[in-house]
């Protein structure tokens, strides 16, 4: 038959002439010796190939591992951890069906821990049974959250473990920016005096986790932080942690700074040209607002914070310093005159009631006794003011009257609040931010002037921050790009004690309420704010990395 293989010829005795027998004896023999050169493990089941290496990614190691219950065949590099499940042998033959085996992969970069695995008996503390590695990864999830992950690789022989556990710590070790030892500051009074609880459940098992040494201060009175930090001796630290919200935050960020200046012997009376700040600082949220954490990670989630810290993520940002014409008051990051400061004071008079309802109350009093500011500002433009293609543009341009020659501008007026931002101002109630068209680092501020009008139009400019619309598209709203500013305070007569008498009071002796980064600060005289870039690091990311979030505000 055509096509069909010629059958095998016996010989008339059922069995090969003895030519043929020599023939096929000789071939089976070879066969036989090249069945007997392969492994039996090999025989049982065939390891898939390894994956061509990339440049500069050459295997270090390469084991036998059990993952998720299979045996699986372990590559690691420098820069990638791989491993793929070994399929039994087909039993046609067919090399093909193990290409299908799926190939699972992370980056090292995203690893920041790796314990040795083993089986203890009650009571036993050290010891006990290898069962294999267990390797911890950065995992990044839905609205810029961030959460930890184990993955087990189980192998009893002891030697292989060791091995494969000093090449992990190796490269682990080859990160640059990841901390070793930090200096942590935890406030017990913030928002629902929830900090403690936060450090110690969720934070603190992290560092040590990551193996991150770690010096603890709870603070007992305002300004404790930074009286430690003026003693303190940074150098033994690679970081500086503040769980807490954007008070605490700010005191701390104001001492690390100010420190810095102490040791490389400045003025700290006047401060031009400040230093940076030795050692970064990172952001654990425990408050209300959450500002500074909120542009950092995007989302109030201490875990993220704690991750980002760990992961040695670092960003360089802009930092203002607020001074009077004698002397330097703190450095910051925004700050707010008039109704965002009015509401920090009546906010902070109260603090007897539960916090978020001290919040709202002083929110909607202040509002109620909405009174404008009468005050002139100074500031050096960084570049020609926004054209927001407003109405008001040629009204805008009419009111800048250019001073000295260095450019200059004043505007004096009555104006129901006054921010200045060098950072974005991220938040639940702004997901936008309270300054969208600022950045971390770009060294300039955002000047917003808000000019005096009717209740009715200021609650739809505040309620624009808690959508995706333009806040500042109003003719009483101003915006400019600009590098210092100057805020002189006129001191105005006849105010009704009757509508608000805290806040009165203190306008009567000359003390103006300023919210600076969420703190409370009062002073009389004119206020210089200029913008220093670069000044600090804090461990977050880039606010163009941020995934967009929906505003949740109950207060408006």
């Amino acid at each position: 038959m055509l096509g069909a293989a010629a059958p095998f010829q016996r010989s008339p005795g059922g069995c090969c002439s003895p030519r043929e027998q020599r023939a096929h004896g000789t071939a089976f023999g070879a066969a036989r010796t090249r069945f007997s050169a392969v492994a039996p493990e090999e025989r049982r089941r065939r390891v898939a190939p390894a994956p061509a290496a990339e440049a500069g990614e050459d295997p270090l190691l390469r084991g036998i591992f059990e993952i998720s219950k299979r045996s699986c065949d372990v590559v690691l590099s420098a820069r990638r951890l791989r491993w793929s499940p070994i399929l039994p042998e087909s039993p046609t033959g067919d090399s093909s069906i193990n290409m299908q085996a799926q190939e699972e992969i992370i980056e090292m970069k995203d690893v920041f821990s790796v314990k040795l695995k083993r089986r203890c008996c009650v009571g036993q503390k050290k010891g006990g049974t290898l069962l294999g590695i267990t390797i911890f990864r950065c995992l990044k999830k839905e609205e810029n959250k961030l959460t930890d992950c184990a993955i087990h690789l189980n192998n009893l022989s002891e030697d292989h473990c060791h091995s494969w556990f000093r090449h992990l710590k190796e490269i682990l070790n080859g990160f640059q920016n990841r901390p070793k030892s930090l200096k942590v500051f935890v406030n017990p009074s913030s928002h629902k005096r929830e900090a403690t609880h936060v450090y110690y459940e969720q934070v603190a098992p992290l560092f040590r986790l990551a193996d991150i040494k770690t010096d603890v201060t709870v603070t007992e009175y305002e300004g404790h932080a930074l009286s430690v930090l003026k003693e303190c001796e940074l150098q033994a630290f690679d970081g500086v942690v503040c769980v807490g919200g954007d008070g605490s935050v700010s005191e701390v960020a104001h001492g690390l700074l100010l420190k810095a200046q102490i040791d490389a012997g400045k003025d700290t009376d006047y401060i031009p040209t400040p230093v940076r700040a030795p050692v970064p600082l990172g952001v654990i949220p425990a408050g209300t607002t959450n500002i500074l954490a909120h542009t950092l990670h995007g989302i109030k989630h201490a875990v993220t914070a704690t991750l980002h810290i760990i992961m040695g993520h670092i960003q360089s940002v802009d930092v203002c310093t607020f001074s009077t014409p004698t002397k330097l008051l703190r450095f910051g990051f925004s700050a707010m005159f008039g109704f965002g400061a009015r509401t920090l004071a009546l906010a902070e008079k109260h603090r007897w009631m539960p916090s978020s309802q001290r919040k709202d109350f002083a929110f909607i009093k202040t509002l109620a006794d909405l009174k404008p500011e009468e005050c002139e500002l100074s500031f050096l433009p960084l570049q020609i003011p926004q054209d927001d293609s407003h109405e008001n543009d040629k009204k805008k341009r009419e009111k800048i009257k250019k001073g000295s020659k260095d450019q200059w501008h004043k505007i004096q007026g009555h104006f129901l609040n006054v921010s200045i931002m060098a950072i974005p101002c991220l938040c639940s109630m702004a997901p936008r931010g309270l300054a969208p068209n600022t950045r971390l680092n770009n060294g300039s501020m955002a000047l917003i002037v808000v000019q005096n009008t009717s209740r009715t139009e200021f609650i739809k400019h505040l309620k624009r921050y808690t959508s995706v619309k333009n806040q500042f598209n109003f003719p009483f709203v101003e915006t400019y790009t600009v590098q210092e500013v100057k805020v002189q305070p006129q001191l105005t007569s006849g105010l009704d004690a009757k509508e608000n008498t805290y806040l009165n009071t203190a306008a009567a002796e000359g003390n103006y309420p300023w919210n600076i980064d969420g703190d409370l600060m009062k002073e009389a005289s004119q206020i210089h704010v200029r913008l220093h870039p670069q000044l600090i690091n804090l461990y977050g990311v880039n606010t163009d990395d941020l995934e967009s979030s929906q505003a949740t505000c109950n207060c408006i």
